[in-house]
């Protein structure tokens, strides 16, 4: 029997191996950074505590969980994280009064969870929506105010008709040679860290191996690796790294380079 209060993904990342699952875990801090191997989370919820496992993720505010069935179901790291406290959903009460405040407070946690979920869905930071005050939130029945909380009139107004999308690249799986131009150097939020990550964005980026492939726009983090190479905006470097299709928070950037290597700097 399916879980009544499933949101299925329309699409996701599926974790390719271990090591990339326990990177994810410790990145939301749902595992301790000195954690060799993942362990068995658990779902609590609308009257349920149940087992499940991290399977991948829509976006880096949008964690996909599996449960012993096999049914997928997005929610944000932190309530994740929430759920694995022993005492999860469970307040002291005093009298009715507080018992149904309890109980408010656990609606108030699923509505923030499906409301995040539902961003993610209109390509908006899910951020946004996890953010708002308590009792605010929208729930996934009511899309409507979902929009009207992260994009405005404008998303509930949108036809419903098919909407033409550029076609997706087909990217290799391996490190490959690419050239691309430092386009700007900004900062993005990091909600499990005090300080903002910083991060690069390239423009014209190609791969230049058979078969050669136009991006166009990437990011990738500023790492100590790129910060020796001392970039200025408009220079223009060549390296191998692995490419893959993660947008960057708040910014309309589809794929991000990982661990670029061999970087060396174009003659202008």
């Amino acid at each position: 029997m399916g879980h009544a209060f499933i949101i299925e993904p329309n699409t996701y990342n599926a974790f390719e191996n271990e090591a990339e699952q326990l990177e994810k875990c410790k990145e939301w801090s749902l595992l301790s950074e000195k954690a060799s191997k993942t362990k068995t989370f658990y779902y609590k919820g609308s009257g349920a505590n149940l087992t499940c496992s991290i399977v991948g993720y829509v976006d880096s505010m949008i964690a996909v969980i599996q449960f012993d069935n096999n049914q997928l179901h997005c929610i944000h790291p932190s309530y994740l994280k929430e759920m694995q406290a022993a005492n999860y959903g469970q307040r002291p009460s005093l009298s009715a009064d507080k018992s149904a405040e309890t109980e408010g407070g656990d609606l108030d946690s699923q509505q923030n969870e499906a409301a995040a979920v539902e961003a993610a869905k209109l390509d908006e930071p899910a951020t946004e929506a996890a953010a708002a005050p308590k009792g605010s939130q929208p729930t996934a029945e009511t899309p409507d105010r979902v929009a009207s909380a992260t994009e405005g009139p404008k998303a509930v107004e949108a036809p419903k008709g098919k909407t033409k999308r550029a076609p997706k690249l087909q990217l290799p799986e391996g490190k490959v040679k690419m050239i691309a131009t430092v386009q700007e150097f900004t900062t993005v939020p990091n909600h499990f860290a005090d300080e903002d990550d910083e991060v690069v964005i390239y423009e014209a980026v190609s791969i230049t191996e058979e078969p050669e492939t136009e991006v166009g726009l990437a990011w990738s983090s500023h790492s100590a690796t790129l910060k020796k190479q001392e970039l200025e905006i408009g220079d223009i470097i060549t390296f191998e790294a692995k490419i893959a299709a993660k947008k960057l928070t708040k910014h309309p950037v589809p794929y991000k380079i990982n661990n670029p290597s061999k970087i060396q700097k174009a003659e202008s």
